[in-house]
Order: structure tokens, then sequence, then C-alpha cells
């Protein structure tokens, strides 16, 4: 129904959790919350996981079997967007730190999705999140590989598809060029063309979702970067009236605010 959250806002709602109560990244607990969610509907709009990515099940299955956090499988056929999708939550907890930003978000990928394109689309992702956050300009942003510390790609180097897309794919292409399928390469251009053809996060919004494919993950996708860019208070009040359990959003979001400025604060 209208205002109802998929999977994609769930495994945030879940990854977030287990972040603030943990107060570290912890992988076990990240995957015992993603299988709460699985069998028990924790954090689901409906209260029942109505929705999960093929990957991500897979995943959860072989956890519960090894016990091993890091069950993403690393076959680049099984390159989702099911760790894409829920990533800013790594974004606001590694902050202000960038290079625990990116290393954190690729370790978040790696739980449910280890084929490096994936891994490598979150890090990439999670460094333009982390420049929203510090006021860095969309033309500087998205002009080359934005690099928020020296020598980050060195250290973490892009796979050649990420790679392409990072240094602007999305720019030379028509709207029927542009893919919205789960394939996590597809989703990361498609949310990057829709903010680039933005100039508020409404309007993007509605490129991303109009694209059709696996319209929640590009819009939840999009919707990462943009807020961070615009702001909460560019985001429709009558799309955040409407949106089941928003209470729980700003509560996370509060949270995650207060470690922040408990972060900066000088010692």
């Amino acid at each position: 129904k209208p205002g109802q959250f998929t999977d994609d806002s769930s495994m945030a709602l879940c990854l977030a959790h287990s972040l603030l109560r943990c107060k570290d990244f912890d992988p076990k607990d990240q995957m015992d919350i993603y299988t709460l969610w699985w069998q028990k509907g924790y954090f689901s709009s409906t209260g029942k996981c109505f929705d999960i990515g093929n990957t991500t099940r897979k995943a959860l299955e072989l956890y519960q079997k090894t016990g091993n956090p890091y069950s993403g499988v690393m076959d680049e056929r099984s390159a989702g967007n099911g760790s894409l999708m829920r990533l800013a939550p790594v974004v606001l907890f590694a902050y202000p730190n960038a290079q625990n930003v990116i290393h954190y978000a690729g370790e978040s990928s790696r739980t449910t999705h280890g084929a490096q394109e994936c891994v490598d689309a979150c890090r990439f992702y999670s460094a333009l999140i982390y420049g929203a956050l510090e006021g860095i300009e969309k033309n500087v942003l998205l002009d080359g590989i934005y690099t928020p510390y020296k020598n980050c790609w060195q250290q973490f180097p892009l796979s050649k598809k990420i790679l392409e897309i990072a240094l602007g794919s999305y720019k030379r292409k028509r709207r029927d060029k542009i893919s919205s399928s789960g394939y996590v390469a597809d989703t990361l251009e498609a949310a990057l063309w829709a903010f680039d053809k933005s100039t508020d996060f409404k309007s993007g919004m509605i490129n991303a979702v109009n694209l059709g494919g696996d319209t929640d993950t590009i819009g939840a996708v999009y919707g990462q970067l943009a807020g961070a860019y615009y702001g909460e208070y560019d985001i429709p009040g009558r799309w955040v009236q409407y949106l089941y359990h928003q209470n729980a959003f700003y509560l996370k979001a509060d949270q995650f605010l207060l470690k922040m400025i408990d972060k900066l604060q000088p010692a």
C-alpha cells in the first residue's frame, strides 16, 4: 500500500539498529537481525518479510549453516544490488572518518553480497554520500572520481565496471539507455543518472522511480545520496506523511546525529 516500504528500507533499519545498539560494526549481529527480518518480519512495514533478494536469502541460509557472517556469494553472476540499497547507515555510523566510511561500506556488502562489483559499488557510493554530508557541491561530487582523501582509490581500487560509472558513463547516456535491473552496476548508474539530472530531491526521485524495473531499489539508492545532499526539508512532506512507521526512521536518524555530534566535539 502507499507508504509501505520494502526490503530496501527494512534492511537499512536492521543495519542501523545493529550499528547503534552494538556501538560497533558487528557483522554477526547484522546477520542475526537480517535473519529476524527474513523469518520473523522484524523492521518490516507489514510485519512479515514479503520480498527478499535471492542473493540475500542464500547468504542468510549459508550463515545459518556455517555461522560465518561474511556469507555473501563472491560469484560475479550474483552481483545484485541488495547491499547497495541499505548502505547509508554505515556512512552515518563511520562519519566523519572517510577511510572508515569506505572500509565499512565494503564490509557491509560482504555479509550478503561478496561479489567485487557489489563491494566496490558500496565503497564508491559511500564516498559520494560522505562528500554530500561534507557539503561538497554536486559538480565536484560527479566530476570524475570523487576522492574524499589522498590515495583513497589506490587503497580501495575499483573494478572495471564500477570505475566506468565513477568516471561518469551515465552522463553520456539517454534515458532509454539507462538500465534499471537488479544488477548492482545498473542500479548504481541509474541512481547517479537520476541525481545528475535533478535539481531537487523530488525531481530526482521521480526520475529514478519512473525508470521502472527494480523501482524500489533505484529509488532507495538515489534517496541515500540525494537525502544527504539536498537535506531533510527538501523531501516532500506529503511523502513523509504517509510513510509507515515513520517514527522509526526519525529515531534512528536522531541517534546517528547524536553520535556524530559527540565525535565532532573537541576532546
